[in-house]
C-alpha cells in the first residue's frame, strides 16, 4: 500500500538512529495496522475508525520526521562551526599529511645536524604520526557526516511532501465516510429554531452552555449517560499538541479564560477523548467553530477554534471518534521545528461541571512540551 510504504521508508532513513526514528517506526506499525483495518472495513463506521487511526499514524510519523530533521540540522550546524573553527589547523594538517604521503628524495631525508639529527627527527615524526592519523580520521568522519546530513535534508523535502499528500487524502476519505455513516445512536433531536434563538440571545459561553437543554427534544427517553469520574486526570487530549496557556493565564490582549489553549499543527485531527453526546457544533460568539460534548451528566467539554466540524447534534460518539479538523495550511515546513514551533493553530478547551468552569488540567493528561 502506498501510504504504508511511505511511512516504512520514513522509519528506515538515517533518522532511525535517533529517538525520532523510533517514533517514526512506531507510527509505521500503527499505519500498517490501520491499513489492515481499513481493508477489512465493512461499513461507514468501520471506515471512520480506520481512517481516524490512519490520520493519527500519519501525524505521528510526520512529526517524528520533522523532529529528526530538526536534530539533523542542529548537528550539521555544530559540525560546520567546528570545521570552520579548525580551518587553519586542518590546512596545516593536510599539508603535513601530503608531505608525509609523498615519495621523499634522499636529500630530504638528511638533517642539517647530521645523522644524529636525522635520527631524532625520525623519532619525532614517528611519535607524531599516530596523532595526525587520528585527527585525519576524525576529520574524515565529520566531513562524511556533514555530507550525509545534507543529503538527508534534501531527500526529506520530497518525503514530507508525499506524506502530507497522503494525510490529506485520508482526511478527504474521512469526511466522506462520516457523511455516509448512518448507524450512530442519537440521544435527542435538535430543535433548529430553539438553537437559533439561544445563539442570538447568548452573550457568553456560560449562558449558552446553561441553555443547551432547551435545544433538545425527546431527551427524557434517552439512555442515561455514564459516570466518568474515574477517568479524571487520565483523558487524552482531543488533539496532538502542547499546552500553550493554562486556565486563567492572560492572552496577548490580557484576556483571561477558564479554559486551556493547546498549540497544534495545521490540519490536525480532533477527536473525542471519551464516549460522549454532541450537544452543539457550529459557530459561536467569538470562539469560531465550536463543538460541545456531554460525556457525563452535568459535565460539558467545550472545544473551540476548529476549522471543520463533524457529526450532528444529538449523536452519541464512541471514544476516539473524529469531531473536526484544525485550520491552517499544511506544508513540508522547515526542519528547525522545536516543541512549540510549527504549531500555528490553537484549540481552546473548557470543561464545565454544572454551571461552573473546571480546570481542564484536572481532567486531561497534558504534555506541557
Amino acid at each position: 500500500m502506498k501510504r504504508l510504504a511511505l511511512l516504512l521508508t520514513l522509519a528506515a532513513t538515517p533518522l532511525a538512529a535517533q529517538d525520532a526514528g523510533e517514533d517514526a517506526r512506531r507510527a509505521a506499525e500503527a499505519l500498517e495496522a490501520a491499513s489492515v483495518q481499513l481493508d477489512g472495513a465493512e461499513d461507514a463506521q468501520d471506515r471512520v475508525s480506520a481512517l481516524t487511526d490512519t490520520i493519527r499514524a500519519y501525524e505521528d510519523g510526520l512529526a517524528a520526521m520533522r523532529e529528526g530533521l530538526r536534530a539533523a540540522a542542529i548537528r550539521q550546524t555544530e559540525l560546520e562551526r567546528k570545521l570552520e573553527a579548525q580551518n587553519q589547523e586542518i590546512s596545516q594538517l593536510l599539508g603535513v599529511l601530503t608531505a608525509m604521503g609523498g615519495r621523499a628524495s634522499p636529500g630530504a631525508l638528511l638533517h642539517p645536524m647530521g645523522p644524529l639529527g636525522t635520527a631524532r627527527s625520525g623519532m619525532l615524526v614517528a611519535a607524531v604520526t599516530p596523532g595526525l592519523a587520528a585527527q585525519a580520521a576524525d576529520l574524515r568522519a565529520d566531513l562524511e557526516e556533514v555530507t550525509a546530513l545534507r543529503d538527508l535534508q534534501q531527500n526529506a523535502a520530497h518525503t514530507l511532501a508525499e506524506g502530507l499528500k497522503g494525510v490529506q487524502e485520508a482526511r478527504t476519505d474521512l469526511s466522506q465516510a462520516i457523511a455516509d455513516r448512518t448507524d450512530l445512536p442519537k440521544r435527542f433531536t435538535e430543535d433548529p429554531v430553539r438553537t437559533a434563538i439561544l445563539i442570538s440571545a447568548t452573550e457568553t459561553l456560560q449562558g449558552f452552555a446553561s441553555g443547551l437543554s432547551q435545544i433538545a427534544e425527546g431527551e427524557e427517553e434517552a439512555t442515561p449517560l455514564p459516570d466518568i469520574e474515574d477517568l479524571r486526570g487520565t483523558l487524552p487530549l482531543p488533539v496532538r499538541g502542547v499546552l500553550l496557556r493554562a486556565a486563567g493565564d492572560p492572552d496577548a490582549a490580557g484576556v483571561t479564560r477558564p479554559g486551556i489553549v493547546i498549540a497544534t499543527r495545521p490540519g490536525a485531527l480532533v477527536t473525542t477523548p471519551t464516549a460522549a453526546t454532541i450537544r452543539y457544533n457550529g459557530p459561536l460568539l467569538d470562539y469560531g467553530l465550536v463543538t460541545i460534548l456531554e460525556p457525563s451528566p452535568d459535565i460539558l467539554f467545550v472545544f473551540a477554534g476548529l476549522d471543520l466540524v463533524y457529526g450532528e447534534i444529538g449523536e452519541v460518539l464512541p471514544a476516539g471518534s473524529p469531531i473536526g479538523l484544525m485550520g491552517g495550511a499544511t506544508n513540508a515546513s522547515t526542519p528547525g521545528e522545536g516543541a512549540g514551533a510549527g504549531r500555528s493553530e490553537t484549540l481552546y478547551i473548557e470543561v464545565r461541571e454544572g454551571d461552573a468552569p473546571n480546570d481542564p488540567q484536572q481532567w486531561f493528561a497534558i504534555d506541557k512540551g
